[in-house]
């Protein structure tokens, strides 16, 4: 294990974390509010601390793929913490697990929160809140290769992080494509922000929406989440949602003009099948409720987006919708958007695999000398991508079970437990009973909490990095 590169990543992270949280400063500057001493403070001592680590640079810089992962998940959880000390210090969350644990639900995108009135917050932490989102969307890690020396081994940190079965460079450089990855994410923020202010909606909300849109977090500035916003800001939202759980790999192949290459991506052709199919269903059970045809489209629009892409915006409460269109909502909290994108969930092109691994075995029973390979987007996947892929659900399996159960000691009724640990395990936010849309999570126990945090940040990572860094092998020396 080559610790002083471990020590090394993290300090560079301490020193990225402290510069970005300089940015909120910038409101508390503004509005001159409660939380603009907490960031300053907070900012400078982890730019010292990373700075101060920084200066003993290892001779041994080589990344292996259990560095990448125990990199990875250590990263997370100190960015977790670090990200805590704000909300602590100005008193605005003043216990510790309840302030690690919305931080870590922002930077994972998950937007759970166990906020009661987020209107009462100062301007600045809100701000740095919803930030967080657009850190975690795209990965400090990727956000990081950027600015590291050139190294074989970056791909390691990118794999470790980057959600899906596999990961591809865009370029034949890991770091060329990272840079291009944040310039699409940078572009796609911005255009978002900006359509979002020209429609009438606030400076403030309109960055802090961009960026949770972006991020698929799901933390808003208000406690309706988005129903007080205009129809027209609504929908585009929703256009957004949808377009940040589409893999990034597509826009990079459209910037390239490789119109036929796009054509060939299976994963997002099925990503919109689903929505689409889900949408219908869902608009479907809610009308008669709802008795419009247009607010009905537009209602089941906007919340199978932002769950299926595991944002956890609201601008209704589902919680309340008859058991069909409730049970859809369950079901593309498991399915998720697709990999290579900002969202969450167990990804599209696992589903995708899946059933064509189950397709291929039903052929063998019917022809058992037949010979056939699970083929995605016209090419054959390796046996290696398949193993990868049925491990994981295991994993994911017996994590959200162990999960479960001891969320289950808190005493909640079993669906409240059981969407709590879906939501937070796939990074939705929002789940049904007490941690619907219009629910939280400051009802659960700490133990609780902290199971929500590791799943969280398991959920985030495809769950490997954070196995490895509890696994007691990973530090026993060979």
């Amino acid at each position: 294990m080559n610790y002083r590169m471990i020590l090394y990543i993290n300090g560079c992270i301490m020193q990225i974390v402290g510069l970005l949280m300089l940015i909120p400063t910038v409101v508390g500057v503004y509005y001159w509010d409660d939380g603009l001493l907490p960031l300053l403070g907070v900012a400078t001592g982890a730019i010292l601390v990373g700075t101060l680590i920084r200066l003993s640079r290892p001779e041994n810089t080589r990344i292996r793929a259990r560095e990448g992962f125990v990199i990875t998940a250590m990263v997370w959880v100190i960015l977790s913490l670090v990200g805590a000390l704000p909300f602590i210090i100005s008193g605005e969350i003043p216990k510790f697990t309840d302030a690690v644990f919305e931080t870590a639900s922002g930077f994972t995108t998950t937007g759970a929160s166990i906020l009661t009135d987020v209107e009462a917050m100062s301007k600045s932490l809100l701000l740095w809140r919803s930030f967080t989102h657009w850190i975690g969307g795209m990965g400090v890690l990727v956000f990081l290769i950027v600015f590291l020396p050139s190294s074989a081994d970056e791909m390691n940190l990118m794999k470790a992080e980057s959600p899906g079965p596999s990961v591809d460079k865009l370029v034949p450089k890991a770091r060329r494509t990272a840079f291009l990855l944040y310039a699409i994410y940078t572009t796609m923020t911005l255009v978002q922000m900006i359509i979002l202010y020209i429609l009438g909606m606030p400076k403030f909300d309109a960055i802090c929406i961009s960026f949770g849109t972006a991020g698929t977090g799901g933390f808003g500035v208000r406690g309706d989440s988005c129903a007080g916003y205009s129809p027209a800001c609504q929908i585009v939202i929703t256009v957004f949602m949808v377009l940040f759980g589409v893999n990034f790999k597509v826009y990079f192949l459209m910037i390239m003009k490789k119109w036929k290459d796009i054509l060939k991506c299976e994963e997002v052709f099925w990503y919109l099948v689903i929505y689409g199919a889900c949408v219908a269903m869902v608009c479907f059970g809610i009308m008669s409720d709802i008795g419009s045809l247009a607010v009905s489209l537009r209602t089941s629009t906007f919340q199978v987006a932002s769950v299926m892409t595991t944002t956890g915006f609201a601008t209704t409460d589902f919680n309340l919708w008859k058991s069909m269109p409730k049970a859809v909502m369950v079901s593309v909290m498991f399915c998720g958007a697709c990999a290579g994108s900002t969202g969450g969930g167990m990804k599209v092109s696992r589903f995708v695999i899946w059933a064509k691994q189950v397709r291929r075995e039903i052929s063998k029973f019917v022809h058992p000398r037949s010979v056939k390979r699970v083929r995605l987007d016209g090419k054959s996947v390796e046996e290696d991508v398949i193993r990868s892929t049925n491990v994981y659900m295991m994993a994911y399996l017996f994590v959200f079970i162990g999960s479960f159960l001891l969320i289950s000691m808190d005493g909640m009724d079993m669906t409240s437990s059981f969407t709590s640990v879906t939501a937070t395990i796939n990074n939705i936010g929002p789940g049904l009973g007490v941690v619907g849309p219009a629910g939280n999570f400051a009802g659960f126990s700490g133990l609780s909490k902290w199971v929500f945090v590791f799943d969280m940040i398991a959920g985030r990572l495809e769950l490997f990095p954070m196995l490895v860094l509890i696994s007691p092998g990973t530090w026993r020396k060979k």
